[in-house]
């Protein structure tokens, strides 16, 4: 899940005028959150003890670029979330482009990666955004066997693809994941929750009107759905190495920060979180650890430069450089052997 979730709150108001509809407002629970929520609420595990769920913490060991970096064997594709895009030009030649991976296909490939990325449709179903994932790397990948490196929900796009459609002429030896919500989403559960199932198809009509993009995504990310459906139906290849990573925010967002609510709810359930997925939904396969101090955001380092900034004139300087990141996750899958 993305920072362009959020937007889907954003227009819910004016969809509400614009249809002229009559909103009855929906009796607060547990942080609004539906009965599903609710009842995990109550499982042992959310006591927020970090020692029992966390795995590894990783603290700084990627604040600064190290000299060396192995390179794997297999080209690495790097998947999308939700809302995402591989490049975005919004004034042609006359702006510079806008990449989803901000700076890390440039690194990885200057340390001899082979790096191939992929454009899914934004919003819509995993099964067809995993469809054209496929296609993506048939074409790019030429036969070879590919190490897929995903965040949030692009994650869940191609453990479908793995296990589900299994294309010709797509050999995938790992997937890595990074804040996917493998267990699904309370903010996912609290927007759904929110609007109401009697208001959904017309605020999916409008959404649809606005932004061109489908709806199918949605109402997949839930935690209902993950856990009874999605991942039952797409078990792990055993021929695929499977990795995860997860990250949480020790304070809460300020008023301005795109995370400011669904951080308060999904922590009220789920315990640590980045913002929009928590450490517990986060975890799948190998777990190699919780990012310390990383929102949903700083993973495809589109950071806010301001804070920072901010942090250095505090006396504090950043603990996570998501170059870094993505150079030590390529250099352990070398070392892997894939």
């Amino acid at each position: 899940m993305e920072a362009g979730k959020a937007v889907i709150v954003a227009v819910a108001v004016p969809a509400q005028r614009m249809l002229n509809l009559k909103v009855t407002p929906t009796p607060r629970r547990y942080f609004g959150a539906s009965s599903t929520c609710r009842r995990q609420s109550l499982d042992p595990r959310n006591k927020f003890a970090p020692k029992e769920y966390l795995g590894k913490e990783i603290v700084d060991d990627y604040a600064i670029l190290r000299d060396q970096y192995e390179t794997p064997e297999n080209p690495i594709v790097l998947a999308h979330g939700l809302l995402g895009f591989a490049e975005l030009k919004l004034a042609g030649s006359f702006l510079p482009s806008i990449h989803y991976w901000h700076g890390i296909k440039d690194a990885l490939s200057r340390r001899n990666c082979e790096v191939i990325t992929t454009t899914v449709p934004p919003s819509s179903s995993v099964e067809q955004r995993a469809a054209e994932l496929a296609r993506g790397i048939k074409a790019r990948a030429q036969g070879k066997s590919v190490n897929i490196i995903a965040h949030s929900m692009g994650g869940l796009d191609a453990r479908y693809m793995i296990s589900q459609l299994k294309p010709a002429g797509v050999r995938v030896k790992s997937l890595v994941t990074v804040a996917t919500p493998h267990h699904g989403s309370t903010f996912a559960d609290y927007l759904m929750d929110e609007i109401g199932p009697d208001r959904l198809p017309s605020l999916y009509n409008v959404w649809e009107r606005i932004t061109g993009f489908e709806t199918g995504a949605f109402n997949q990310l839930t935690k209902r759905y993950m856990t009874e459906d999605f991942n039952p139906k797409t078990p792990d290849d055993p021929e695929v190495r499977y990795f995860s990573y997860g990250a949480m925010v020790h304070e809460k967002p300020p008023l301005l920060s795109p995370f400011r609510l669904s951080h308060g709810i999904i922590y009220g359930i789920e315990g640590p979180n980045d913002g929009l997925v928590s450490v517990q939904s986060s975890q799948w396969g190998t777990y190699k650890g919780t990012l310390s101090g990383v929102n949903h955001l700083d993973l495809i380092n589109w950071s806010n430069r301001f804070r920072f900034t901010f942090q250095r004139w505090m006396g504090r300087p950043p603990t996570f450089n998501a170059i870094a990141f993505y150079l030590d996750i390529a250099d352990m899958l070398a070392k892997e052997g894939l």
